[in-house]
């Protein structure tokens, strides 16, 4: 009988405890939030929208000769053949 009340009387304790435990946990955000007092403050002006209007700069390069691109892509073309057959063989 004792043993019983013990046992009810431990549980009770440990679910008041968990049950502070979650309600402080809840009010960690705000101390989270809260600085030092040595801290530097921040500016309370958000920040600017993002220049989606402005254009970059022209490029002072001209793009790769049509000759030249044709090459890359037989070069990588080649290269995605030979790890293919590569592959193949593994297997």
């Amino acid at each position: 009988m004792l043993a019983l009340w013990v046992r009810q009387r431990s549980l009770l304790i440990g679910g008041a405890l968990l049950s502070v435990a979650f309600a402080l946990g809840g009010c960690s955000s705000q101390f989270a939030d809260m600085a030092p007092a040595d801290a530097q403050a921040h500016p309370k002006e958000s920040g600017a929208y993002l220049p989606v209007h402005d254009l970059p700069p022209d490029r002072d390069q001209a793009i790769i000769p049509p000759e030249q691109r044709a090459k890359i892509e037989a070069e990588l073309a080649a290269a995605r053949d030979r790890q293919a057959a590569a592959g193949k063989d593994a297997k």
